[in-house]
């Protein structure tokens, strides 16, 4: 890939999976406001901020490609955040426990005025899991920064997820196949 690329993105996750592909990349971060329009389905959020997230950065890089992303967990059609506390991260996990929930990442990539954006959803299913995991989880692996409390890669991953339907690397925080393919189309 001869073009420059930026990942607009401080996500060290975002990181690990574009180096695995063998994509170089810089960063820039993308300073947006991430609330989403009042009545937004939960499925529109993260191609929504996606978008929001290359309109801060695209005008910054001449004409480098830019990679932006977000990620929301639902549980129903109700977005699942990032904890604000260990007490918060508790019910996050307890509302997951036993349950399937979905992992959207919505991608933004442009270069210029030429624009490509999707969504990739990933059906998770933990087991049961008991107040001693989610509390052991919670203390050593601190998931205050992560969506839906948690990191499919991390201990409560291996342990606590019994099978998932769709993209394992969409649940860390990006679908590096399909952003592979589609970066294809801006060379």
């Amino acid at each position: 890939m001869k073009n420059k690329i930026i990942l607009a993105s401080q996500s060290p996750r975002r990181k690990q999976l574009l180096e695995l592909a063998e994509i170089e990349f810089e960063v820039i971060v993308a300073d947006v406001d991430e609330t989403n329009p009042p009545g937004m389905p939960g499925e529109e959020v993260p191609e929504f901020l996606a978008r929001k997230k290359a309109d801060a950065v695209s005008h910054l890089v001449g004409d480098a490609i830019v990679i932006a992303a977000d990620t929301v967990v639902l549980a129903g059609h109700h977005i699942l955040g990032k904890p604000t506390d260990a007490a918060h991260a508790v019910s996050i996990l307890k509302q997951l426990s036993g349950r399937m929930h979905k992992v959207v990442t919505g991608v933004c990539i442009r270069r210029g005025a030429k624009e490509m954006s999707f969504s990739t959803t990933t059906e998770v299913f933990f087991r049961k899991l008991t107040e001693e995991q989610i509390n052991h989880y919670i203390t050593q692996y601190k998931p205050f920064d992560k969506a839906g409390a948690y990191a499919i890669q991390e201990w409560i991953g291996v342990l606590g997820i019994e099978k998932i339907n769709g993209d394992y690397y969409n649940v860390m925080g990006l679908p590096i196949g399909e952003v592979y393919i589609a970066l294809a189309l801006f060379y």
